[in-house]
């Protein structure tokens, strides 16, 4: 057999633990694997009438030697991008497909699928594996449905693919955040400041929530929730005096928004429809300086939050997802994604990743009056609570 991998939209720590369980298990089995570099645009990119050497950044063929060291460092070793083949700008479509996908007065985007499926054919591909977030798995599907022969994993700092309780990437981003949100403890208490911590999340609050919760912060500002900056002045300038060390600490989801505002984006739009965030938490703390007169330390955590190498959970996730691809590969069960639900490890239709939107469960986990995590019971529930 001989099957690409591919990883898709932002990096994480984790992706690298993933390929590597992936090619050890199909070398196990005498199958080839071509890792496909920079995600879907290495399909899109790679010219069938090209010769080897120009096709050869696009390609990688991968083995046990090719992969024994790089789940000791994070990001992805076969590089990503946010290419989207049915969606595809004029300036994004390689020169040797102009001919091909003429685009006509007023047409944004062409459809280059069925280049995609001639790319597949004419590597001899048996089957792909994609490992990314909705957007990536969103294209995974498509090729489903176009009889492709494909398995999914789930990957996203945000932790919100819908069907899965778990993505590769999250544990790390939060144990990052608590480390740097405890370090930032030190300057904003010596000068006896409100800290505004900014954290990924898009559509999610997952990560501003769990991360509050374990650093034990103030407040924590998420994506589905809309805050009264006037209530949260007057919160956290309580928290501020009551603590002995006269500083208080909040998060911000990215994609958090006050009431009657708008979530704070720019640049343009990706492949999949999505501009970049970012801004929020300097807004926050702009407006709670202005209302409180107190000093504010704004701190967007960022890209630090996936970089350098995964934790323990997320090597553990990643190379169990790796070898669950593997056995579905092996029993050719394809159109799947590998998922943890309840703790346990399964597999759902690889189009569940469409039909729905993952987000916090407020009414379980968060005090959406006091802006803060709440936990009401333990019991029963799986070990991140969800």
């Amino acid at each position: 057999m001989r099957v690409g991998i591919l990883t898709g939209g932002g990096d994480v720590p984790g992706l690298n633990p993933c390929i590597k369980a992936f090619v050890n298990g199909a070398e196990e089995r005498g199958w080839e694997v071509y890792g496909i570099r920079r995600g879907w645009a290495g399909l899109l990119h790679y010219n069938v009438d090209g010769s080897l050497e120009e096709n050869d950044e696009w390609f990688d063929v991968l083995d046990r030697n090719a992969v024994r060291t790089i789940d000791r460092y994070g990001g992805t070793h076969l590089h990503t991008s946010r290419t989207n083949p049915q969606k595809v700008r004029s300036s994004d479509l390689p020169d040797f497909l102009r001919d091909r996908y003429p685009f006509e007065e007023g047409q944004k985007t062409v459809d280059c699928t069925p280049y995609v499926l001639t790319v597949i054919e004419k590597l001899g591909l048996d089957a792909i594996v994609a490992i990314g977030g909705d957007d990536t798995l969103s294209y995974a599907v498509r090729l489903h449905r176009e009889n492709v022969n494909v398995i999914a994993v789930p990957k996203t700092m945000d932790n919100d693919v819908y069907g899965t309780d778990y993505c590769i990437g999250f544990s790390t981003a939060v144990t990052r955040s608590v480390d740097l949100i405890n370090s930032l403890r030190t300057p904003t208490g010596s000068h006896e400041r409100i800290a505004v911590v900014e954290l990924f999340g898009r559509n999610s609050g997952e990560t501003s929530l769990v991360s509050a919760y374990l650093a034990d912060v103030d407040r924590a500002l998420i994506s589905e929730v809309p805050f009264d900056i006037e209530r949260l002045a007057a919160m956290v300038t309580e928290d501020r005096r009551r603590n002995p060390s006269n500083y208080a600490i909040i998060t911000v989801s990215e994609g958090a928004t006050m009431i009657g505002g708008q979530v704070v984006e720019y640049g343009q739009e990706d492949a999949y429809g999505h501009k970049k965030l970012g801004g929020i938490g300097s807004i926050v703390g702009d407006a709670l300086k202005r209302i409180t007169g107190v000093d504010i330390v704004n701190q967007q955590l960022g890209y630090l939050m996936r970089a350098g190498a995964p934790d323990s959970l997320d090597r553990m996730v990643a190379t169990s997802y790796g070898r669950l691809a593997v056995g579905l590969m092996e029993e050719n069960h394809f159109g799947r994604m590998v998922a943890l639900q309840s703790g346990v490890y399964t597999t759902v239709p690889i189009e569940t990743s469409s039909l729905g939107t993952k987000r916090v469960d407020v009414a379980e986990l968060y005090d959406p009056r006091e802006y803060r995590p709440k936990v009401g019971h333990l019991m029963g529930k799986p070990m991140f609570l969800y």
